[in-house]
């Protein structure tokens, strides 16, 4: 599976952005997908993750109300929708997927994209 994220950018504190996940291949909908996120300095970290079948997604809790992952198994895509968003929601972020369980280890995500910047200013 090769994935490609976009969406990212430049919006003001309380501002809105969707990240889109876009794979390849037909095996999409065999994967749990995730959203991780890196800011400068710190370690990559869990965002939120969202089953085959789209009938269960969990959160990391600083994003939770306000992020909601989504998945679209005929488009092979899976949507971060970031509303009311926070300078420390800055970092990169990247999409990833996985053929195991759901999980927030990021050491059991097999497959990631490249990452999209999403900066918020104060």
């Amino acid at each position: 599976v090769q994935l490609q994220a976009s969406g990212g950018g430049l919006v003001q504190a309380g501002d809105s952005l969707r990240l889109t996940c876009a794979a390849s291949g037909s095996t999409f909908s065999r994967h749990v997908m995730g959203w991780f996120r890196q800011a400068v300095g710190k370690e990559r970290e869990f965002v939120a993750t969202i089953t085959r079948n789209s009938d269960w997604t969990y959160y990391a809790d600083s994003v939770k109300g306000r992020f909601t992952i989504s998945r679209d198994n005929a488009k092979n895509t899976v949507y971060l929708q970031m509303n009311n968003l926070k300078p420390e929601d800055t970092a990169v972020y990247y999409c990833a997927a996985l053929r195991g369980q759901l999980t927030t280890n990021i050491k059991s995500y097999d497959y990631w994209g490249q990452g999209t910047q999403v900066t918020v200013s104060s």
